[in-house]
């Protein structure tokens, strides 16, 4: 969809939509070299959805940049507390209409406009998302790391640890995790993410093999590389450690 199509779907403006993509937070799925036109689709939309989740959170652009970002950002729990959020909301709405019926009738129940549950699920999801990525000393590290860096060396960073993926999904079909093959790819991984994010400890480097597979999402993202991308690198990493 255009641009305008995409900015009337998410109720983010034009203007909106043209910083995201300066600051490399939501980048066109395919931009027109002739006119500059810009177009989104369905994988855009689905970027949205988390960046909306964290501004909802009061976090600002720049950190959510770098969460979107991290290697081992979880986007199937973003989005589930995205819908978690939206659905009290969606309940709170229908308090309000309900209690407008009941004014059409003389009276208002007062505690209709209460909107403790939204906001202290809302606090709870902060807390637990800035803990998650805010306190530790990996993210602290990641910050240090790209502090100063530009939008374009941000997605070039990206695009690298991409390209070692899609070196996974090149030899998956020809060779074994057990392969030295597979085991060097093991190291470039943790090397890179090392480089580029944060220290990748053999306890993250665990984590991240786990998650890969455990996680849908994550798992979908990976496997678009070729179906069963995501359980080779698991598996090479378990061997990478025994």
């Amino acid at each position: 969809m255009h641009i305008k199509e995409f900015a009337r779907l998410t109720g983010v403006s034009v203007r909106t939509l043209h910083y995201y993509d300066e600051i490399g937070l939501l980048k066109p799925a395919f931009v027109d070299k002739q006119n500059g036109y810009r177009d989104y689709d369905k994988k855009s939309l689905e970027r949205m959805v988390e960046i909306l989740f964290y501004r909802e959170l009061d976090f600002p652009l720049k950190t959510i940049l770098k969460i979107l970002s991290s290697p081992d950002y979880d986007k199937a729990t973003a989005l589930r507390r995205q819908k978690e959020l939206l659905t009290l909301k969606k309940e709170r709405l229908e308090r309000l209409i309900s209690a407008l019926d009941e004014a059409e009738k003389g009276g208002i129940p007062m505690n209709t406009f209460k909107n403790n549950e939204y906001e202290a699920a809302r606090k709870q999801y902060a807390d637990e998302a800035k803990q998650r990525w805010g306190s530790t000393d990996a993210f602290k590290e990641y910050e240090q790391k790209t502090e100063g860096c530009s939008a374009e060396k941000q997605s070039n960073i990206v695009a690298g640890l991409n390209k070692v993926i899609a070196e996974f999904a090149a030899i998956k079909d020809s060779v074994s995790p057990e392969s030295e093959a597979a085991q060097a790819l093991v190291k470039k991984l943790q090397q890179y993410i090392t480089d580029n994010f944060y220290t990748c400890t053999p306890e993250i480097l665990k984590s991240l093999g786990q998650m890969y597979v455990a996680d849908n999402r994550f798992k979908s993202n990976i496997d678009e590389n070729g179906e069963g991308t995501a359980e080779f690198i698991s598996e090479a990493i378990k061997v990478y450690f025994v």
